[in-house]
């Protein structure tokens, strides 16, 4: 088991290495620099090549690579180049607990609907009610999670006044003010996930509950819920604990449009506007920090195997 670990840690070690370095080069194979986005055309072509200098991009590329990559080893990620020159780790320190708190809430919505439906439908495989639960599963996967919040925010917001429309409140300022901001987001970034949640419960469950162990668990005189929730739901999660592992990330990914829309200055925003203003560390430092997150989600995933699966530990 202590091998098993350490093999996933130093996968993801490695695969950090690659994000980072694939990143760097990248950023700096697209024609242009910050400097073109900052000066424009009108630039005096001196003043340009200063600022390179200032800033190092008149450097090799390997060289600028070795430099940041030594850098970041320590933790710096270096400073934004536009505006008063703020660290990235301080532009990240305010805006990760942002996206965390929002893909967190919208995972804890996902799993709160696919899990129970998922069950359902395939206890109830070709009755009307897993046909129900497959065509709802389907509708929320085919909404985008714009479009969605669009309507929640026209609905819950605008209609209603019953949540704030857009914003962010930090959790420091009280449990709901924190809530009610990311209520709406959670719901328009989880409910596409909630559906692919749903089906894989479903195609996992449908597969245990054809397994020897079940049959003789229901022969024994077990209650039907006795049978589910403790020989065949255990034994089931394992895939759906991969997909989950997948999917929190990506919530990660959607993030990006949903704090658009509802105006959540997370790390999907501060990605948005580096990559407009050609802000080589906020980029960086941004898709580290939404890498970062993904391998760990998914380093733990595989931790969770350990702690479900026997044949891991023993093997």
């Amino acid at each position: 088991m202590t091998g098993y670990l350490l093999r996933r840690c130093l996968g993801a070690v490695v695969v950090m290495w690659a994000v980072a370095t694939l990143v760097f080069f990248m950023l700096r194979i697209v024609p242009g620099d910050p400097l073109s986005a900052m000066l424009f055309d009108a630039a005096d072509p001196a003043a340009a090549d200063e600022l390179r200098i200032k800033f190092g991009l008149d450097q090799p590329l390997p060289v600028q690579y070795a430099k940041w990559f030594w850098l970041v080893l320590q933790g710096d990620l270096g400073n934004s180049i536009y505006g008063s020159r703020i660290p990235v780790s301080q532009i990240l320190i305010e805006a990760a607990p942002r996206t965390f708190s929002l893909a967190v809430l919208a995972f804890v919505v996902s799993v709160l609907i696919a899990i129970p439906a998922g069950l359902i439908s395939a206890l109830k495989r070709g009755q009307p009610i897993d046909h129900g639960v497959t065509f709802i599963a389907f509708l929320g996967l085919s909404m985008p999670d714009f479009w969605l919040g669009i309507l929640l925010i026209i609905l819950f917001a605008a209609s209603l006044g019953w949540l704030p429309a857009i914003g962010y409140e930090p959790l420091s300022n009280g449990f709901w003010p924190w809530l009610s901001h990311l209520i709406l987001p959670a719901i328009a970034a989880g409910t596409a996930f909630s559906a692919i949640i749903a089906r894989m419960v479903r195609s996992s469950m449908l597969e245990v509950l054809k397994t020897d162990y079940v049959r003789v668990a229901a022969a024994r005189g077990l209650t039907p819920w006795r049978v589910v929730m403790g020989y065949a739901f255990p034994n089931a999660l394992i895939p759906v604990i991969t997909v989950m592992g997948i999917a929190f990330g990506l919530l990660m990914a959607a993030a990006v449009v949903v704090e658009t829309v509802f105006a959540i200055k997370g790390l999907g925003r501060i990605l948005i506007e580096g990559i407009l203003n050609r802000d080589y560390p906020v980029v960086q430092g941004a898709i580290l920090a939404v890498s970062f997150i993904f391998v760990f989600v998914n380093l733990l995933v595989d931790v969770l195997y350990v702690a479900i699966d026997p044949r891991i530990r023993i093997e």
